[in-house]
């Protein structure tokens, strides 16, 4: 009489978070490293932000100071060359090229405003993208895990717990490698957020005061690629006829 067939041996994996990720299945080992990358993405992005808001936060007290001093638009404009890295330099270089009409410069400064905040809020929405889609992703990883633990116990025959163990520890990990991406990416992304409100609210305030003080300013006009014309000077003789 034949031999019945040896039942299938689940595999030995060291019951270590380590080993568990090495091991994992195919969906759950490429949704861990992408919620890794998230996690390195969110405080390589919170980094460099507090850098460019503290950056943009020095130039614009050091503008504002100067801007405070001014009496007449030649005055803020002088202050807003010597400080064109700052957001009201820049809104204030903007409002010297359209000297004269108040409702044109309202519009102007709104729009200037507008760039800056662009400006100060880029790639916050990265952060929270993270934030909102890092747990589902995780979670992601967590059902395939599960599912994946089932049908090893269709396999074997068995729920014992070196069969069941592997799969579901790869799902825990993945959940919490999301909450590990997902958590820090909702803090940062509201404590930026507030330092960029603390930045631009004053600049909102200041831009109105600005617009009133340009207005009465002729426009600066770019510089002339030709020599003024003399009225003295005699007209260039004209070497064709003219039609």
């Amino acid at each position: 009489m034949s031999q019945p067939a040896p039942e299938p041996q689940a595999i030995a994996i060291a019951l270590d978070p380590i080993s568990l990720v090495l091991h994992a299945s195919g969906p759950v080992f490429v949704v861990f490293w992408s919620l890794v990358l998230a996690a390195v993405v969110v405080w390589i992005v919170t980094v460099l932000k507090l850098l460019q808001l503290r950056r943009l936060r020095t130039a614009e007290e050091r503008f504002e100071a100067e801007a405070a001093l001014a009496t007449d638009a030649g005055s803020l404009f002088v202050a807003a060359q010597r400080n064109a890295a700052s957001p009201g330099g820049r809104v204030v270089l903007e409002l010297a090229k359209r000297a004269g009409n108040h409702k044109l410069l309202d519009s102007i400064a709104k729009r200037a405003l507008v760039t800056e905040q662009q400006r100060a809020g880029s790639f916050m929405s990265m952060l929270a993208s993270i934030a909102s889609a890092a747990p589902f992703v995780g979670l992601f990883g967590t059902v395939y895990g599960i599912m994946d633990a089932f049908l090893r116990i269709g396999q074997q025959k068995s729920a014992s717990l070196p069969v069941v163990a592997p799969a579901i520890g790869e799902a825990l990990i993945a959940t919490a490698v999301g909450l590990v991406a997902a958590i820090p990416a909702v803090i940062a992304y509201n404590a930026l957020n507030k330092r960029i409100d603390d930045l631009l609210g004053p600049l909102e305030a200041s831009a109105d005061g600005w617009v009133a003080l340009t207005a009465s300013a002729p426009p600066v006009a770019p510089p002339s690629m030709h020599p003024p014309i003399d009225p003295a000077m005699p007209p260039a003789p004209q070497y064709f006829p003219a039609y």
